[in-house]
């Protein structure tokens, strides 16, 4: 017993100093910023308490003594319990929200009592399940990293810990004239279409800014923040990714995330890549029956319109999204070199029709739009065109023996530079 009170304190006490110091792929503020500032802060989100009820419950799972109050097997029927819980429940939401904006429905309040009733208990055992689950797939994704050499000491350091919830927005701000991320302000997850439209033009046309809001799955916090998903892959992937980045921002690379665009890419298409391989451990080790199942990055973050005009695509070649967004890129790169600002700027929304065409929902497609996706390179083609950057460090990817080689080389590096001396 006092052991495990003295874990327990040992892990909040690491939780707390972490959660001060570690940022990961959390947004750091600019100059600029204080100008943008002046139209997000009543809608910023609240990382301080976010990061206090996330530690409390980390707390709760610790007493708790999960996973090891069960075996294997029932390890991975809560996992699965929780995901199809969590599924019903979104089907449930899904359903109300049809009801309340149903014109035809004039009591909506009756007609809803039955779903509302459904809504409530799956709630309850999404609860009920969720701190289980997390210690479950905390554990797992844990000794993947230890398996694969990244934790020789047979833990994590920081202790690996993350927590579902509503995921903030990112405002993602470039200047018009190149690509390049200048800002992120994480913002109101509850924030409408209609209110995010808004500020984008607000800020754009006051400071003269390319300007997106997007959805963002994780935030490198301590405890990680993950978005609530039924995808156990993506979930596993992301839980990865963000891990890594608490590791790399202990070294180097991480506490240098926002010096450069070049690092910041670094430290994204790396965390990607050891995420992607982290997760695919876990598959192969506990969910094997999932190995015939591998969704897209692009299927994830840019979900098909169910739309009829589309079905007479059946019987053409397949749309490649990465290659599409690669030409898009490229041109648009190409165009804001000769400092043709409005011809770039044409050029992406004829090329935002086009995807719409071709079945995918892209609001904008803007420099914003690139400066975000950009970053994530750990995958040829896409978002990021020509940037060297990514078919670098993918490069040291392949070079080295193995994925713990790869992270440890690449997390002392504090230049692009540096990563280029390294390869052939």
């Amino acid at each position: 017993m006092l052991f495990r009170a003295v874990w327990i304190l040992d892990k909040v006490v690491s939780i707390l100093i972490l959660g001060l110091v570690i940022t990961g792929d959390l947004p750091r503020l600019a100059d600029q910023t204080d100008q943008i500032r002046d139209y997000t802060r009543a809608v910023e989100f609240d990382y301080p308490t976010w990061v206090w009820d996330a530690t409390w419950n980390k707390f709760e799972q610790a007493a708790l003594g999960t996973p090891h109050l069960f075996d294997r097997g029932t390890n991975k029927q809560i996992i699965f319990d929780y995901l199809r819980t969590t599924r019903q429940l979104m089907q449930a939401e899904s359903r109300l929200e049809q009801v309340f904006a149903d014109p035809n429905i004039t009591n909506k309040d009756s007609t809803s009592t039955h779903l509302r009733a459904q809504r409530d208990q799956l709630l309850a055992r999404q609860a009920l399940l969720a701190p289980f689950a997390e210690s479950v797939l905390q554990t797992q994704v844990s000794n993947a990293f230890v398996e694969l050499g990244l934790a020789p000491s047979g833990q994590t350091i920081p202790p690996l810990l993350y927590h579902t919830s509503s995921t903030p927005l990112a405002l993602i701000i470039s200047p018009r004239d190149h690509i390049e991320q200048t800002t992120n302000i994480s913002i109101l997850p509850s924030l409408t279409l209609d209110q995010q439209i808004n500020l984008e033009d607000e800020v754009a046309t006051a400071l003269n800014l390319s300007t997106l809001v997007v959805p963002v799955g994780g935030i490198g916090v301590y405890p990680t923040m993950v978005m609530e998903t039924t995808d156990l892959r993506w979930t596993l992937n992301t839980i990865a990714h963000e891990w890594t980045h608490n590791y790399l921002s202990l070294r180097p690379l991480g506490i240098n995330y926002s010096t450069t665009p070049e690092l910041r890419t670094m430290n994204e298409t790396t965390a990607s890549i050891a995420g992607d391989e982290v997760g695919q451990w876990v598959v192969e080790k506990y969910y094997p029956e999932m190995l015939a199942s591998s969704p897209s990055r692009s299927s994830v973050l840019f979900p098909k319109p169910s739309l009829p005009s589309l079905s007479s695509l059946a019987d053409t070649a397949p749309f490649d999204f990465r290659a599409e967004m690669h030409e898009t890129r490229v041109q648009a790169d190409e165009l804001l070199a000769q400092g043709k600002i409005e011809e770039a700027e044409t050029y992406m929304e004829e090329r935002r029709l086009f995807f719409w065409e071709n079945g995918y929902l892209l609001r904008k497609l803007n420099q914003a739009y690139f400066a975000f996706h950009g970053a994530y390179a750990d995958v040829p083609g896409g978002a990021a065109g020509e940037d060297p950057v990514g078919p670098a460090v993918r490069a040291l990817r392949e070079q080295s023996d193995s994925l713990a080689e790869f992270v440890k080389t690449i997390a002392w590096m504090t230049s692009f530079e540096e990563l280029q001396q390294t390869l052939p």
